[in-house]
């Protein structure tokens, strides 16, 4: 496989735009972070028992992930800068496999929780690297639409994790999850030895240490519009995120379905999330992508307060989930629509230093994901909960969005 080609154009000007096969690559990468989330959420209370202890230490091994995964987009990302795509890579990715089987063998808690934390660190690796390669092979339009192909993943991947994992369950203890997760970074490590070319030659990579990555940071931090977008995408992951850990609760419990029901309504959010991802790949160059942010939040926003309005007023409980899915399909497709637009739309704006923007996109994502997938659960886990906790993200993003736009207008 011939992954070079794209690189060799795009110094002379001819194409900027990510070939086929290195979007398929990236796109393996970047799914190593989302299933590293959601893949034993199966097994939690197969965990619980066997560790002796309560739901809620044992999700907070999740939040342990989400927390690494935000930390280690900060650090990779301006690593990568430094030192170029390939060598981080291939260093967080052995490392990740090794990780993923001292989690398979521990034995308490306490050990896995401090695991999960080192884990979703080393697995952001190709979450934040995968963008940088973009944002260095292609310009303009193009940084959108394959931002929106490999977003399809981190959007995805969450939802169709806990079914692959139910699977695995089938055949194996929950220790097999993370030893299939060790050998697929393992795989993937020598992949990107094989394959992937380096997309940052040595002329254009940072020099200066940590001093020059943190001016780097500062430079990005203090542009408001960036800032204002790496906070709409951090909202819109907070939104998403809320419904991912509340509604095995709130299908299963509230409204009675079983688990292999739940499976299936997890695969038709799956592919609503998947349809909206497109959509915005579609509409890029064809309309601007502030204007597809705001619409897609708009939706989002009227469908969380639908998921409220219907939890006052038509009620929960078996019989009733048609009056839920009326409002909560359209919030999900819209966040499959928001996942790929406000990344694309911040990248586009940079032309140095795209690992570290890459990173504070994935940052604030994942961290404000750690900050909102409690707190439904929290609030007491009811459909009223849940939409009030998505309302409240969603309404933040989309003033934060209309203040970038108004910024914009005056620039």
């Amino acid at each position: 496989m011939n992954l070079t080609a794209p690189y060799s154009a795009a110094m002379t000007g001819e194409a900027r735009r990510t070939s086929g096969p290195l979007v398929v690559l990236l796109g393996a990468l970047t799914a190593l972070g989302p299933l590293t989330i959601n893949l034993y959420l199966p097994a939690f209370p197969v965990i619980s028992r066997e560790f002796g202890v309560g739901q809620g230490e044992v999700q907070l091994t999740m939040t342990a992930a989400l927390v690494g995964i935000a930390i280690g987009q900060l650090v990779l990302g301006s690593v990568s800068d430094a030192a170029g795509r390939r060598a981080p890579l291939m260093v967080a990715y052995g490392g990740y496999a090794v990780v993923s089987l001292g989690i398979a063998a521990s034995g308490d808690v306490t050990l896995l929780l401090a695991l999960r934390l080192l884990q979703g660190l080393l697995g952001s690796a190709g979450m934040v690297i995968a963008l940088a390669v973009v944002r260095d092979t292609s310009e303009g339009i193009a940084v959108g639409r394959t931002i929106s192909r490999l977003m399809l993943v981190v959007g995805v991947a969450p939802v169709l994790a806990p079914a692959l994992g139910s699977q695995l369950l089938l055949v194996g203890s929950w220790r097999l999850l993370f030893v299939v997760l060790a050998a697929l970074a393992a795989v993937l490590v020598v992949l990107v030895a094989l394959v992937l070319p380096e997309s940052l030659p040595p002329e254009l990579r940072r020099r200066g240490g940590t001093r020059s990555a943190a001016r780097s940071y500062r430079t990005l931090l203090g542009d408001r519009t960036f800032l204002g977008l790496v906070l709409v995408a951090g909202l819109a992951m907070a939104g998403q995120f809320t419904y991912v850990t509340a509604s095995a609760f709130v299908f299963q419990e509230t409204y009675g379905l079983s688990a292999q029901q739940y499976g299936v309504l997890f695969g038709v959010c799956a592919v609503t999330v998947t349809l909206g991802t497109q959509v915005t790949g579609f509409l890029l160059g064809r309309a601007r992508g502030t204007r597809i942010a705001g619409v897609a939040l708009a939706v989002a926003l009227g469908g969380a307060v639908g998921i409220a309005v219907v939890a006052l007023t038509v009620g929960t409980g078996p019989g009733r989930l048609w009056a839920l899915l009326v409002v909560l399909l359209p919030t999900i497709g819209a966040i499959g629509m928001l996942i790929p637009a406000i990344p694309g739309i911040a990248l586009a704006r940079q032309t140095h230093d795209a690992g570290s923007a890459a990173a504070l996109i994935g940052a604030s994502q994942f961290g404000m994901a750690a900050l909102g997938a409690p707190l439904s659960g929290v609030l007491g886990g009811s459909v009223l909960a849940m939409g009030g906790v998505m309302v409240v993200a969603f309404a933040l993003a989309g003033a934060t969005l209309l203040a970038v736009a108004r910024r914009e207008r005056e620039l």
